[in-house]
């Protein structure tokens, strides 16, 4: 088949069109009330730091507390309607934050408890999200599907919060939070307008019990060698990569003595790397292969992160960006292709389990790697540091060198392997 027409088949789907409007607005909306949200606990309510980081926290920690079980649920439940349930929810939660401000009873703790309810809803909007395409394109079409809609994510992340500081001046906090209900409102109306008959989940292949439908996502993900592998890479980079996350406002401020407007510049340089891994995606993979280059990709981008430690205040400042462009291209096309294979080999009624099981396990690793950066930067320094988490960021795709995935060109080959 013609390279192109595989790279652009899915843009020909009105359905698969509707379904990545959907993630425009959701990801616009997501990545503006990441900067909505503190400013109105700081500038409205007037919020301390550690009012400020428990909102944060809460915004990601539903998925530790209900991932797993998130994804027996929509194993059970149509893919579509738990998504628009998910819009729909976040939509009256959003939007219950500027009514409360009008009438004077906004306070710390509703703020507190929005924020966990809103982000248990995108629990099992993820988990729905990333078992749904397989419904609207086929098999040979999921790596160009899921390419484009990485394009978006790193597209919202990089248009989102610039957007969403542009809306708090113009509109004022609480307004901006209902900028982002709207959002939330538009991708249940996308998503209501796909006209695709969902398959529906043959009755025994529905999980049976909450339990044990836990424990057969569990065994599957442990049973499969390359799965298996692809955990364990994912689960060592997203430590590091939090680690040196955590520490890089500090390391840009401090050691190297760069100014915030240059901060947020550098900071704003691996939603590039995105753009264009979402770019050249489905080329690549038509071209080379998908298993090929989902190891290709993080075995070449991951040297480049030895550069960050570098970064000084003169022309090496360029290390900064040139290493988040890097790692950011080469993860969003892993990622890309991980999922890919996890959507291509779950059994039938499984995959939403497969999915909430690997992103239980590797987002686990990210407050721990958050902690270590700051514990090892301690007592060795930021710099330090960062070579430290950087090194171990450049040996975590080992793992995959010894599964099967260098021996393949295409997952299709995977299928055929026990």
């Amino acid at each position: 088949m013609d390279p192109y027409a595989m790279t652009t088949g899915v843009l020909r789907s009105p359905d698969f069109i509707r379904f990545l409007s959907s993630h425009v607005a959701n990801e616009l909306g997501s990545n503006i009330s990441r900067v909505a949200f503190p400013l109105v606990a700081v500038l409205v309510l007037h919020a301390g730091a550690f009012e400020v980081g428990l909102l944060s926290a809460l915004q990601t920690a539903a998925f530790l507390a209900i991932g797993l079980p998130a994804g027996v649920w929509v194993d059970r439940l149509s893919k579509r309607r738990v998504m628009i349930a998910a819009d729909l929810v976040r939509f009256v939660l959003l939007a219950s934050v500027p009514v409360a401000y009008a009438l004077g009873l906004l306070s710390i703790g509703m703020l507190l408890v929005v924020a966990l309810l809103a982000g248990t809803a995108q629990v099992f909007d993820d988990v729905a999200d990333q078992t749904y395409l397989p419904e609207l394109v086929d098999r040979q079409s999921l790596s160009s599907g899921n390419s484009k809609l990485e394009f978006v994510r790193s597209g919202g992340a990089l248009a989102g919060p610039s957007l969403g500081g542009v809306l708090v001046q113009a509109l004022g906090p609480p307004l901006t939070v209902l900028a982002t209900a709207l959002a939330s409102l538009g991708s249940a109306l996308f998503l209501a307008s796909i006209r695709a008959p969902e398959r529906r989940v043959r009755a025994q292949d529905r999980p049976n019990g909450m339990w044990r439908g836990i424990r057969e996502g569990l065994v599957f993900v442990w049973g499969d060698r390359l799965l298996r592998a692809i955990v364990a890479t994912t689960a060592g980079t997203n430590l590091c990569i939090s680690a040196v996350l955590g520490l890089s406002v500090l390391f840009l401020a401090e050691e190297v003595g760069l100014a915030p407007g240059v901060i947020g510049v550098l900071l704003m340089s691996g939603a590039v790397g995105g753009l264009l891994g979402g770019l050249t995606g489905s080329r690549l993979f038509a071209r080379y292969g998908t298993a090929r280059v989902t190891w290709l990709s993080i075995a070449v981008s991951s040297p480049f992160g030895l550069l960050l430690p570098m970064t000084q205040a003169d022309w090496r400042v360029s290390f900064f960006t040139v290493t988040s462009i890097a790692l950011s291209w080469g993860a969003i096309l892993y990622n890309v292709g991980q999922l890919t294979y996890r959507q291509s080999v779950a059994p039938e009624g499984m995959l939403g389990r497969v999915n909430a099981t690997v992103r239980f396990v590797v987002w686990s690793t990210m407050p721990v790697g958050a902690l270590l950066g700051g514990l090892v930067a301690q007592h060795v320094g930021v710099r330090t540091a960062l070579w430290v988490f950087m090194c171990g960021r450049l040996v975590s795709f080992v793992p995959l060198l010894f599964s099967p995935l260098p021996r393949m060109r295409d997952f299709d080959q995977a299928r055929a392997e026990p």
